[in-house]
């Protein structure tokens, strides 16, 4: 914007400008008095005329009125043949004659310059927009940016946790080094490397890390800059992209996000031919058409690779597919150490433990905990990171900033301390659930209170009675209130609405119920465009519905009584576990099993950490249930 209101001032100033020459040039001659030639004979009897300049459609020339100043004038001339005559008889002092002016002098006062003005307007604001990348007049061509090899290179030095990945793409690499190594067997290197997985997994990072290590040029792209307004666009740029890439040949062409181009195709009603479907014929084309030897390979990257077109996938465009998953333990740890290097750490620091206490965080989480812990560091004036703001920043990423200074009632902050006292003390009774860390009850994010749950290790397959402990957590907090107060609050939406999803998916898509049985009642959601959703019913009948919904219901009523006679039976350690919790307002997890064991706690410290919270208002807001940052079972 900055740019545009420059210009505009810049072309306003010279418009003025040459406002001004114009108007300079016309007006010399301002005050001339045009009288008529009768007149002007009388002037000249009577001696007046001082100067005269004569052609043959006009007479200008000076007078000195009866005062004495000189006055410039003009007049029409007649055919008078005794004018020079006339001339002499009066005493003119100067009188000469001028050339008649031409069309073309005309021309060039009046109209050359407004051409004038219009061809500077074209050369300087037309050029360049079409240089800088703004293509009023070429929207054709492709916005692929050109990574500089001034910056500092991304290599696989920089990505970590996801090794197999990195072995996937070490081939690439390999053949731009040295293409000659290939095909002296024969051998074809894949025209085309899909990434795909979670996103903040690193696909980006790893098609930059590609070019990094094979020391060859860049372009990068997204699939939306192929979208434009204008039909045919799209399939302009890509071939521009391409022409491009063989002229820079061996290189790599990254396109983000494929999948704003790459759906699938006659998916709409009608199956009209769109803007989006010609770009991606053209994409089509040029990804089978380019030879192999040129040393051009595209790289794609996607959360959805199940809505692409099969004709994208197949081999011979997209033949190799990349899978970027999370990070297991060890990836995360490698990962923390690499966004920990340009920040002051703490001798006492362990990644290690770090990466413990993160399971589900991608890449993209774990560098903005890193971040999140050296902001917090700065605040407080630290000279370097500890575990504290480590372990502070986990809690910001995974639930949001604290609120201290929120007001609560005390009845309000009793029935919190209840609810999530609730969810603790069933995890820590039931088997094979997940280690509650930490339970508190100070707003954080748009949760008034939360339990904290980290797996020991990580997971990939969940029985069903890891999923009904899980069910009976998430009602823990509403059942307390419950047995308590008589009474439930709005605090359970949230635990109510995660329990209502997995005892959903237990029936429709696990098979986990023995009434049902092991049939999936899931309908299929990979085709999410309406042409191909019309006249497609749910794939069972009313009667196997009711049957759904009864069965639903049946497990979550059953998870819940098991709840309830758990906490009923151990009403005093939920008591003693919430009054304590409405006193410290944070407890670990170590502190947690010395209440439920009946110990003791130790000494608090002298620096009191945690605020206690003030009288509120407020109320009508939903408590957290317990928050686990591993993937949820269902």
């Amino acid at each position: 914007m900055k740019g545009n209101g420059r210009n505009l001032v810049l072309w306003l100033l010279i418009f003025a400008g040459i406002l001004f020459f114009i108007q300079s040039f016309r007006t010399a001659r301002v005050g001339e008095q045009e009288i008529a030639y009768s007149q002007f004979k009388q002037l000249l009897r009577s001696n007046s005329v001082v100067e005269v300049r004569m052609r043959e459609d006009l007479i200008r020339g000076k007078f000195r009125d009866n005062e004495g100043a000189v006055l410039p004038f003009k007049t029409i001339p007649v055919n008078d043949p005794n004018l020079v005559a006339d001339l002499e008889s009066s005493g003119v002092e100067k009188y000469a004659g001028e050339a008649g002016r031409s069309w073309l002098n005309a021309l060039l006062v009046n109209v050359l310059w407004i051409g004038l003005f219009f061809f500077l307007w074209w050369f300087i604001i037309i050029r360049q927009m079409q240089g800088g990348g703004k293509q009023a007049m070429a929207f054709g061509r492709s916005k692929a940016k050109l990574q500089s090899n001034k910056k500092q290179k991304v290599t696989f030095a920089d990505v970590a946790g996801c090794d197999e990945a990195k072995e996937e793409l070490q081939e690439i690499i390999e053949f731009l080094k040295d293409p000659a190594k290939f095909q002296k067997l024969g051998g074809k290197i894949p025209k085309g490397v899909l990434l795909f997985g979670s996103p903040g997994t690193g696909k980006t990072l790893l098609a930059k890390a590609v070019a990094g290590e094979a020391g060859v040029p860049f372009f990068s792209s997204s699939g939306s800059d192929f979208v434009e307004m204008f039909v045919g666009v799209g399939a302009s740029r890509v071939r521009d992209l391409f022409d491009q890439g063989r002229k820079n040949a061996p290189c790599l062409l990254f396109v983000d996000e494929i999948d704003a181009v790459g759906r699938q195709r006659f998916a709409g009603i009608g199956g009209g031919h769109d803007e989006r479907e010609q770009t991606l014929n053209q994409l089509l084309v040029e990804m089978d058409g380019f030879d192999t030897k040129e040393g051009v390979i595209l790289i794609a990257a996607t959360n959805r690779p199940d809505v692409l077109d099969p004709a994208l996938l197949r081999p011979g465009r997209f033949d190799r597919q990349v899978s970027v998953p999370m990070p297991d333990l060890k990836g995360r740890e490698q990962i923390l150490r690499v966004h920990s290097k340009i920040i002051k750490l703490g001798k006492e620091v362990d990644m290690t433990v770090i990466a413990r206490r993160t399971p589900g965080f991608v890449g993209a989480d774990l560098a903005n905990l890193v971040n999140e812990a050296a902001l917090l560091a700065a605040r407080r004036n630290k000279q370097q990171v500890d575990m504290k703001e480590l372990e502070e920043a986990i809690d910001r990423v995974i639930a949001g900033p604290e609120r201290k200074s929120r007001m609560m009632q005390e009845k309000e902050k009793a029935v919190i301390a209840y609810h999530e006292s609730g969810h603790t003390l069933v995890a820590k009774m039931l088997p094979n659930c997940d280690p509650v860390h930490k339970v508190s009850i100070i707003p954080r994010g748009p949760a008034l209170g939360y339990t904290l749950q980290l797996p020991t290790e990580d997971r990939f397959l969940t029985s069903k009675s890891e999923i009904m402990n899980r069910l009976c957590v998430l009602l823990g907090g509403r059942t307390a209130e419950e047995l308590v107060f008589s009474e439930v609050t709005t605090g359970a939406q949230d635990d109510l609405s995660k329990a209502t999803q997995i005892a959903h998916k237990m029936v429709c898509e696990y098979g986990m119920s023995e009434r049902l049985g092991p049939i999936t009642y899931k309908k299929k959601h990979e085709e999410t465009f309406l042409g191909r959703d019309i006249g497609e019913g749910q794939h069972y009948s009313d009667q196997t519905a009711q049957a759904i919904d009864e069965e639903v219901k049946k497990i979550i009523a059953d998870s819940q009584d098991k709840v309830k006679k758990m906490l009923t039976k151990n009403r005093a350690i939920l008591e003693n576990l919430a009054k304590t919790l409405i006193e410290k307002e944070v407890l670990n997890g170590e502190e947690i099993s010395l209440i439920i064991e009946g110990k003791p706690l130790p000494a608090p410290s002298t620096k009191k950490e945690n605020n206690q919270s003030k009288p509120s208002e407020e109320g009508g807001a939903a408590s957290s249930g317990p928050v686990s940052p591993a993937p949820s079972p269902a």
